[in-house]
């Protein structure tokens, strides 16, 4: 990793703009162990959104963004919905699909970085909104599953159309009733965790984006997985909160609540044999690094 993407040209450092030269020297690209913590210390993690007060999504977006391994070869695949509006905020590269065909999108542009730039690690992530995901676009969804596309889909899981007025989603639980759903859903939600493992991700998580830890750690595992042996998923509760009636500061209360015992958002994981044997590889490179770099800085210490 390295800032060379975002490195000034020095006869123009001057004339660039005090924003720019704040996120050159604030960045966490080239960080080896950048994650959740260095929220709100560094610009390309989001300082500003045009997001509703308290919305969800914009924690998630921080969390995601931050935990990004690789983020100056990374490309965000988004699709129309409030994600959208965040991705010009961004110092990361990405492409707003047409509404639902995300994952195709992605397919492509993975297998085109594969070409054109044969030995260097280009990660593709998809982030979607349930409507996106799992109703208009479940069968381009699936497809890449089905032929084992390298790359990590995200869905920003709102249980309903959170930009268009409140219509049910196929995520949306049975018998909620939203303004645009008067009568109330008349289904259950779609297990689409289940549907992923049968369609061949590697690596599954359900979770809210309540604990940053959390979030980090699989967000992480699905990238390095989808690197190395194919498709994952996350699944991420980001109710829209003036749609389901709660106040700006009331998001991480819903969130907290739906992840008790017994909630339908109880984090869950599914890892294949192969996920499993290169996380636990990766892990403990991570613990033989961190003590070697433990015991240098030891013996700096006692040296000096």
């Amino acid at each position: 990793m390295s800032k060379e993407k975002i490195t000034m040209t020095e006869g123009l450092a001057d004339i660039m703009p005090p924003e720019y030269q704040e996120l050159v020297a604030t960045a966490t690209y080239g960080k080896e162990d950048r994650g959740w913590k260095d929220i709100g210390s560094s610009k390309e993690l989001i300082e500003q959104h045009s997001l509703c007060a308290g919305c969800p999504e914009s924690i998630a977006f921080r969390y995601i963004l931050a935990s990004l391994p690789n983020p100056e070869d990374t490309i965000f695949v988004g699709s129309t919905g409030c994600t959208s509006l965040v991705f010009p905020h961004v110092a990361v590269q990405n492409i707003h699909s047409l509404f639902g065909n995300q994952n195709a999108i992605a397919s492509g542009l993975k297998r085109a970085l594969a070409r054109r730039y044969p030995d260097k690690v280009k990660d593709v992530v998809v982030l979607a909104g349930d409507g996106a995901t799992v109703d208009i676009g479940l069968d381009m969804t699936m497809q890449s599953w089905f032929r084992q596309e390298k790359f990590t889909t995200i869905c920003f899981d709102n249980e309903l159309y959170a930009n268009t007025g409140g219509q049910e989603s196929g995520l949306m639980q049975k018998g909620f009733v939203a303004k645009m759903a008067p009568s109330g859903k008349n289904f259950d939600k779609v297990r689409l965790p289940e549907i992923a493992r049968e369609a061949g991700c590697h690596y599954i998580a359900m979770l809210t984006v309540s604990k940053p830890g959390r979030v980090e750690k699989a967000l992480k595992n699905a990238i390095m997985v989808a690197r190395e042996i194919g498709p994952t998923y996350l699944q991420l509760y980001t109710p829209c909160i003036l749609e389901i009636g709660k106040q700006s500061m009331e998001g991480l209360d819903e969130m907290k609540e739906s992840e008790e015992i017994g909630g339908r958002f109880v984090m869950k994981e599914y890892i294949s044999d192969q996920a499993q044997e290169l996380i636990d590889t990766l892990a403990a490179e991570e613990k033989a690094r961190k003590k070697a770099a433990k015991a240098a800085k030891t013996k700096k210490t006692v040296s000096a």
